[in-house]
């Protein structure tokens, strides 16, 4: 029985061994692509969220009450300065100017009649023909005659000023809205909102900038720039605005809370594309006048707000192949490092860097989350993950 069990245990143990493998060593590199920086002139846009505006708009309030009797535009249309847009009830402001021209005649028949009579005693009073009280009393008159007419050309001023109100005509060139009354609406004088007009051509784009930039800003408004620097939107739909605009107006003050100021843009809109109250973007054509290092955006790892890169470098390491004492116990590898950068402009899949790397780096463009700071890599005839392909150094 004894030898049985040790039989046992014996092929036991010889089936454990046959059926253990040797397994491969673990491969600790890394596979990666390679991209080596060099710079170049770029050409970009700096991009900023807009809105447009109407450089001049006005809401239509009527001067004197009544009830509209006429509407003289199409809702939505091009008006011109000075074209007549509604008409209140003319009727009560035409008697009271009407009445207003009438007494301001009798008015002047009385100063007539006082200037005569004054001339009369004053004629009198120098032969001492005429009692004294009546000859002051005639100046008196003359005097009241007078200031009479002043007040009947007021009221007459007045009651042609109401009449005219009594008619309102557009203020500017510009765009008309829906009209908030109907005919025969009785509206009431400065508080009834007819309508709203808006300057149209040109028009104003609006967007926000951090305040470091507005140095920038202030000189692209004196014209001390670049003759490629220019200002272009993008419309909502994708499509680039045919034309180029020009600064209008950098707001009076920084918004304290958010650290922003305002800049406002004057376009040309002769076709009537832009309208009041759009989004799009606003594109500030930029040429740098040193080259840049331009790198894919794939690349650049952010990290609380920070941002980094991995360069592979040549490093010498151990030959595990190699004696001690050998002399080419040291052998080549690359090794990625981690460095910090200062990115700037995304263009496209690509970002611009600022500082942190130098032309002629290798830049380890894919497999970057499996990297930490002096993790081996290799491109040798291995696919890189992400990459879809072969590396390559």
């Amino acid at each position: 029985m004894k030898r049985v069990l040790l039989n046992a245990i014996f092929i036991s143990v010889l089936i454990l061994a046959a059926c253990k493998k040797k397994q491969p060593p673990v491969n600790t590199e890394v596979p990666v692509n390679l991209f080596k920086v060099t710079a170049k002139h770029v050409l970009y846009y700096d991009q900023y969220p807009s809105t447009t505006a109407a450089l001049s708009q006005v809401n239509l309030l009527p001067q004197v009450q009544g009830a509209v009797t006429g509407i003289y535009f199409i809702e939505g249309s091009h008006v011109k300065k000075g074209q007549k847009l509604y008409e209140i009830d003319k009727r009560i402001y035409q008697d009271a100017y009407d009445a207003a021209v009438a007494n301001r005649k009798v008015t002047e028949g009385t100063l007539t009649q006082a200037q005569q009579d004054a001339d009369r005693y004053e004629y009198l009073n120098k032969y001492n023909a005429v009692a004294k009280q009546l000859y002051d009393h005639a100046v008196i008159t003359l005097e009241n005659a007078n200031s009479q007419v002043k007040s009947a050309d007021q009221a007459v001023k007045t009651a042609k000023t109401n009449l005219e109100y009594a008619v309102i005509y557009a203020p500017f060139d510009g765009t008309i809205g829906f009209s908030q009354v109907k005919l025969g609406n009785v509206v009431t004088s400065g508080s009834t909102v007819l309508n709203t007009i808006s300057t149209d051509d040109p028009m104003a784009v609006d967007f926000v900038i951090n305040e470091k930039q507005l140095p920038r800003f202030e000189l692209l408004q004196q014209g001390k720039h670049l003759t490629d620097s220019l200002f272009t939107i993008l419309l909502s739909d994708n499509s680039i605005y045919p034309a180029t605009g020009k600064i209008a107006v950098i707001d009076r003050a920084v918004n304290s809370q958010t650290g922003t100021i305002t800049i406002r843009l004057a376009f040309p809109n002769p076709k009537g594309i832009l309208r009041a109250g759009m989004s799009g973007v606003v594109r500030v054509h930029n040429q740098e006048t040193e080259p840049q290092l331009v790198v894919p955006g794939k690349a650049v790892i952010e990290q609380m707000g920070e941002y980094f890169v991995y360069t592979a470098e040549d490093t010498l390491v151990n030959n595990p192949k190699a004696g001690a004492d050998s002399v080419k116990n040291k052998i080549k590898k690359l090794i990625a490092v981690q460095k910090k950068v200062q990115v700037g402009q995304t263009i496209g899949a690509n970002m611009i860097i600022k500082s942190g790397i130098e032309s002629g780096e290798k830049l380890i463009v894919d497999g970057v989350q499996l990297l930490h700071d002096g993790s081996r890599v290799t491109t040798a005839n291995k696919v890189g993950p992400s990459a879809g392909g072969k590396g390559g150094r």
